[in-house]
């Protein structure tokens, strides 16, 4: 029997599906990070103590950032599923680009965006 070198139009659209729940789901939570280090911070610490107001903020500022770390991680999350939905489109979607192989099944239902096969990822060490 030979190997098999893609997955089928069915399969695809599996995972097309789920990539595309996933897409919802990330733009969601990214909304979500923005909106949270936009927010103008204003907790009503007018009056109370200097210390806690400049503690407050120190933590705040930090608070953004981490934030904005979340955000930019995320962004790059929904490009690389977007770029997977490209690949299924291509028909090249789940073949591995440093094996040539196809990336086991349970490995693109857990990470739908990957275009290395476990055995790849292991030469990368």
């Amino acid at each position: 029997m030979s190997q098999k070198t893609r997955y089928t139009d069915v399969e695809l659209q599996e995972f097309k599906s789920l990539i595309e729940e996933k897409i919802v789901k990330a733009k969601s939570d990214l909304d979500l990070l923005k909106s949270a280090y936009m927010n103008d911070g204003n907790n009503g610490t007018e009056d109370t103590a200097p210390t806690f107001k400049a503690f407050e903020e120190g933590s705040e500022t930090m608070s953004k950032e981490a934030n904005t770390q979340l955000a930019i991680r995320q962004e790059k999350f929904i490009r690389d599923l977007k770029n997977a939905l490209i690949r299924i489109e291509n028909k090249t979607y789940g073949i591995c680009r440093v094996t040539g192989k196809l990336i086991n099944k349970k490995r693109l239902f857990l990470v739908p965006h990957a275009t290395l096969s476990i055995e790849a990822k292991n030469l990368q060490k």
